[in-house]
């Protein structure tokens, strides 16, 4: 039995549209395309997987990432930066509502009201060929479509609107070798059809910095419930006769605290959370105080889940480690919970970047995902399967153990 779990309240407010000029993170720099210009020849740097820094596929030169060693990937205090951005947006609305009596707009206020999954599109130059490149949604570095030059926007949405980037992890497994998993993973799919293994994937890869959140919380929990004991009774008699479990049962009831460190949140809708949730673990301490340099050549995108938001979820994972202890405090042959009062302290976050490589394809006219953890290597994905596969195997089980059933006749 799962109880109800009734943590304190929290504002309702979603800072994926809320201000924050005060954040100790860093923000990224002036609202326009970037890019890094090699000082051999002038061409666009991309940052090389291999050696861990900018590197220009012209004439080979290398740049490294300059990152002051005073830096650090700080953790942020969840309820003052909530704090903030009410009294920040409060302020907004304020202005917005002012300036609609002045204009004597009849819809005042409407545009103080916004949505992370809402459409914001922004145009840029391409510092190489002058073209425009328009960015839309949440995506914040992209390819010139005429010269195939990296384009960033230093800041998709203005400082005060959007929460800085604490930290990074760089990519770490090269386009190539993702090929490569991605052919063994697709060899590996038993019940896959056979023409699927044959053909492999076709598409091309797309290397792709997710947001993410870390949350911490210190938790102090009560709980009630029942602890279960089995004995046995004999019912029945003669050739009737037959042994029945039954349960004793006994109140329990307890007091704890649990820390819960770094509690990972995806932040973006671009692809299926349940997806990326199997790309679990990542090497979190391997994360680089961020800088801009590590998304040359890479696609990025920005939050689009807020950090209330990204906070209820967390706890919805942290209520579910904590039933389980619950479970295994109240011990016993079975249990039964019924209540855990959860109380949240000393909340800190991160806005972490991390690397995936991601593909979409088609077989038989229908779409598929697959995605690869670009540190750690793990593949994960949709995939077709074989129905006739899966009824021969189905009918091959029920064989065996039929044939298990006979001998022991």
């Amino acid at each position: 039995m799962i109880p109800e779990m009734t943590p304190p309240p929290l504002p309702n407010l979603d800072l994926s549209d809320q201000a924050d000029t005060e954040h100790a993170g860093q923000r990224i720099d002036e609202g326009k395309g970037r890019v890094f210009p090699c000082d051999g020849c002038g061409s666009d740097l991309k940052f090389h997987i291999g050696a861990q820094s900018l590197s220009c596929p012209h004439c080979g030169h290398v740049k490294e990432i300059d990152i002051s060693e005073e830096g650090s990937i700080g953790e942020q205090d969840f309820r003052a930066t909530l704090e903030r951005a009410a009294e920040l947006s409060r302020e907004r609305n304020r202005k917005l509502e002012e300036s609609a009596k002045a204009s004597g707009s009849a819809s005042k206020g409407s545009a103080s009201k916004g949505s992370a999954a809402a459409l914001v599109s922004q145009e840029v130059s391409c510092g190489d060929c002058g073209a425009t490149v328009q960015f839309i949604g949440s995506l914040v570095s992209t390819e010139c479509a005429f010269c195939g030059q990296p384009v960033q926007v230093d800041r998709a949405r203005q400082a005060k609107e959007a929460l800085p980037i604490d930290g990074v992890l760089p990519f770490a497994v090269k386009r190539e070798k993702a090929a490569g998993l991605l052919r063994d993973w697709v060899k590996s799919r038993w019940f896959a059809p056979s023409a699927f293994k044959k053909a492999g994937v076709k598409g091309k890869f797309s290397g792709v910095y997710l947001p993410f959140w870390t949350y911490d919380s210190m938790t102090f929990n009560r709980y009630t419930g029942q602890r279960g004991e089995y004995y046995y009774v004999t019912v029945g008699s003669g050739k009737n006769s037959r042994r029945e479990r039954r349960t004793r049962w006994y109140p329990a009831s307890g007091r704890f605290q649990r820390f819960f460190d770094d509690v990972l949140v995806v932040a973006t809708k671009s692809l299926p959370d349940k997806l990326l949730r199997k790309l679990e673990p990542w090497p979190l301490g391997s994360c680089k105080t961020y800088d801009q340099s590590y998304l040359a050549g890479f696609l990025a995108r920005r939050y689009e889940v807020g950090l209330s938001e990204g906070f209820g979820r967390a706890r919805q994972l942290i209520d579910a480690a904590l039933c389980q202890e619950v479970a295994s405090r109240i011990g016993g042959d079975t249990q039964r919970i019924h209540s855990v009062d959860t109380r949240h302290d000393a909340i800190t976050f991160k806005h972490l970047l991390l690397p995936v490589w991601s593909l979409g394809y088609r077989f038989k006219a229908k779409p598929y995902q697959l995605v690869i953890n670009a540190v750690t290597g793990e593949v994960q994905g949709t995939r077709p399967w074989s129905f006739w596969k899966i009824f021969f195997a189905s009918l091959l089980g029920l064989a065996v153990v039929g044939g298990i059933i006979a001998l022991s006749q």
